[in-house]
C-alpha cells in the first residue's frame, strides 16, 4: 500500500470510532513510523510502505482508535519548541499550559537579578520547570510532584534538555517537603481542576489514559486553588508573583478564592482561544 492509500484507509477508519481529527492523526504517526516530517509525506504520497512499517502503522491505529492519546502511541509531546517524554504516569502538556510558561518568562526577565528563584508546584512531566531553566540559566529552581513515577518522568526530561543539574525534585504534597525558610520570585502550577463529578464525561483519552490525581480538583474543582491561596504567601519573595492555570469559567472563582485571603489579583490572562486561562497574583507586602 502507498501513503497515500494508507492515510485516506486509516483515516476513515479513526473517524468511525469517533477520533477527532482523523486525517492529522494518521499522517503524525506515519510521519513519527518513517521519521518524516509531516508536511512531507505529501511529498511521497507514492511511496510503497514496506511490510514491516505498514504492520507498525496498524498496531498504532488501533492504539488510536481505542483512544489512547496520540502523545503515549508516539511518547513524546512538544512544548514551547521542546519535546518531552510523556507517559500514563503525566499529564499531557497543553498548548494552554505554554500560554503560562510565557507569561512566566515576561515576569522572570522584570524579576530577574543575580538569583531566580522559581518554584513549579506539580510539575508532572516538568515540562515548565524544564523550560524556564532552559530560559533562565542562572535560575534556581524547585519541582514538587506526589507522584514518584511522574517525578521520574520529568527527571528523564530535564536531562534530555541539558538542565538537570539546575532542578531540585522533591516528592512530596504539595510544598510540604520544602525548607520552612525557603522563597521563590515566581511560583507556577497547572494544578488539577476539574469538579470530581465531571471527570467521567471526559473524552476517553483523558478519562481512561491520564493520571487521575492530574485532573482531579474536588468536587468543585477548586480545592487547589483554595491550597495555593491558604499555604504558598509566605514562600513568595519581595516582588515575587503566582501564577495558575484554571478551567474554563473558573476565573471569577480563583479570584475570589485569592482575594478572601488577601491576595491581590494583578492579571486575568486568556488563552489563544480567548478564554480566561491564567491568574497572576502577589501579596499585599510585595
Amino acid at each position: 500500500m502507498t501513503v497515500l492509500e494508507v492515510i485516506q484507509r486509516s483515516s476513515e477508519f479513526l473517524a468511525k470510532k469517533g477520533v477527532e481529527s482523523p486525517r492529522l492523526q494518521v499522517e503524525l504517526l506515519l510521519g513519527e513510523i518513517l521519521q518524516l516530517p509531516r508536511l512531507k509525506l505529501y511529498l511521497d504520497f507514492e511511496r510503497v510502505l514496506a511490510d514491516g512499517e505498514l504492520n507498525r502503522l496498524r498496531e498504532m491505529v488501533q492504539r488510536r482508535a481505542n483512544r489512547e492519546p496520540l502523545q503515549h502511541i508516539i511518547g513524546s509531546t512538544s512544548f514551547c519548541g521542546l519535546t518531552f517524554m510523556v507517559n500514563r504516569d503525566v499529564l499531557i502538556p497543553r498548548p494552554e499550559t505554554e500560554v503560562l510558561a510565557e507569561r512566566a518568562w515576561q515576569l522572570g526577565e522584570q524579576l530577574q537579578g543575580e538569583r531566580l528563584g522559581i518554584l513549579d508546584i506539580g510539575t508532572g512531566s516538568g515540562c515548565l520547570a524544564v523550560t524556564l531553566a532552559a530560559k533562565f540559566r542562572k535560575a534556581e529552581i524547585h519541582a514538587t510532584d506526589q507522584s514518584a513515577p511522574a517525578l521520574a518522568v520529568a527527571r528523564t526530561n530535564a536531562e534530555r534538555h541539558g538542565v538537570l543539574n539546575r532542578i531540585a525534585f522533591h516528592e512530596c504534597d504539595f510544598i510540604t517537603g520544602l525548607p520552612a525558610e525557603m522563597k521563590f520570585d515566581l511560583i507556577v502550577s497547572n494544578p488539577p481542576y476539574i469538579a470530581t463529578a465531571a471527570i467521567e464525561a471526559l473524552e476517553p483519552e483523558v478519562r481512561d489514559h491520564e493520571p487521575r490525581t492530574a485532573v482531579d480538583g474536588g468536587p468543585d474543582g477548586l480545592m487547589f486553588f483554595r491550597r495555593l491561596a491558604s499555604e504558598i504567601g509566605p514562600r513568595l519573595a519581595n516582588a515575587g508573583k503566582m501564577l495558575a492555570e484554571f478551567a474554563d469559567g473558573q476565573d471569577l472563582a480563583v479570584a475570589q478564592i485569592l482575594a478572601e485571603q488577601s491576595w491581590i489579583v494583578e492579571e486575568i490572562v486568556k488563552d489563544l482561544a480567548g478564554t480566561p486561562r491564567i491568574i497572576i497574583a502577589r501579596r499585599p507586602n510585595s
